[in-house]
């Protein structure tokens, strides 16, 4: 179900994180749960059959695994209610224990923050919008509107399929030595009204080269978005996930799992006048589910695109 493999980052500095994945791997139940996983996909009920535990246990080893970023858990519509189908997401687990020892080097982080509305290219098709924090941005599921100059008031945009390309400035970054570049937003699914089950595959670039495809779990809607304007209907979408793609020596990472092999050299080159980011929804992708990208003023993140520089001194 889940083909891309990912590889678990860690270090001594991340405590919470390797603790995490510590604790997945100290049970002979987990890692054989593991070992069956990667083989198929799997309900908690079926895990519970096949190594004999109570229901409650497996779906407490799954608990711990999911919070280690080893296996996904996505709800599925089943004869008796929905049912938790499980899949491992990653292939290996690099710990770097130098890496807390380079951190100790002064660095300091340039942000370059960008407006959701100020994307350079876009291309937006089916269910599309643009609202700012007082209102609807011309008329919406029509493509046109994303050419408005009013676009950069934007605080939400949504589409079905398509992208947005973004251009980050690098003129606070020429002549200086960067160790990491990252990109954060807010981002889920979009869905007719809300869906909080309605897994959409969402394709990351930097500079033209795909470094990532984030699975968005839903159109979350069960609660109103922490930011949202009281006009903003309850029915309607409410907030996302807070994402980051991060680009050092070792690799891209979503969050803190590897993504791609890229490195900061590979991708970026900040003698150019910008780096170019895009979030897509393919045509072809295994779940079309659409896009939702928050301004600071929606959601529940007081932000909107923000490109972060890590500069060694």
């Amino acid at each position: 179900m889940y083909t891309s493999k990912k590889r678990i980052s860690l270090d001594l500095n991340d405590v919470e994180n390797t603790t995490l994945v510590g604790k997945a791997l100290s049970s002979e139940v987990r890692l054989n749960i593991l070992k069956y996983l990667i083989q198929h996909s799997a309900n908690i009920s079926e895990i519970a059959t096949e190594f004999n535990l109570p229901q409650s246990s497996a779906a407490m080893h799954v608990k711990v695994l999911e919070d280690a970023g080893m296996i996904i858990v996505h709800e599925k519509p089943g004869l008796r209610g929905s049912q938790k189908v499980c899949g491992i997401i990653f292939e290996d687990i690099y710990l770097n224990v130098f890496r807390h020892i380079l951190a100790e080097n002064k660095t300091n982080v340039i942000k370059v923050p960008m407006s959701i509305g100020n994307y350079f290219d876009f291309d937006a098709k089916g269910n599309c919008g643009l609202v700012s924090e007082q209102g609807y941005l011309g008329i919406e599921d029509s493509p046109a509107i994303f050419f408005s100059n009013e676009r950069s008031k934007a605080q939400l945009l949504w589409f079905n399929e398509g992208y947005v390309e973004y251009r980050f400035p690098t003129n606070l970054l020429k002549g200086k030595k960067i160790s990491e570049i990252s990109f954060s937003f807010e981002i889920c699914s979009e869905a007719p009204g809300y869906q909080n089950d309605w897994p959409s595959d969402i394709t990351v670039s930097i500079n033209g080269t795909e470094v990532a495809t984030i699975t968005t779990p839903g159109d979350f809607g069960d609660r109103r978005g922490l930011l949202n304007p009281e006009w903003w209907g309850d029915t309607m979408t409410q907030y996302g996930l807070l994402k980051k793609i991060r680009v050092n020596e070792l690799g891209c990472f979503e969050n803190e799992v590897k993504c791609a092999e890229n490195t900061l050299e590979s991708l970026i080159s900040t003698e150019k006048s910008f780096i170019s980011f895009r979030l897509e929804v393919k045509s072809d992708a295994v779940h079309v589910g659409g896009m939702n990208l928050f301004g600071e003023r929606f959601g529940d993140y007081a932000q909107a695109l923000v490109m972060s520089a890590k500069v060694v001194e």
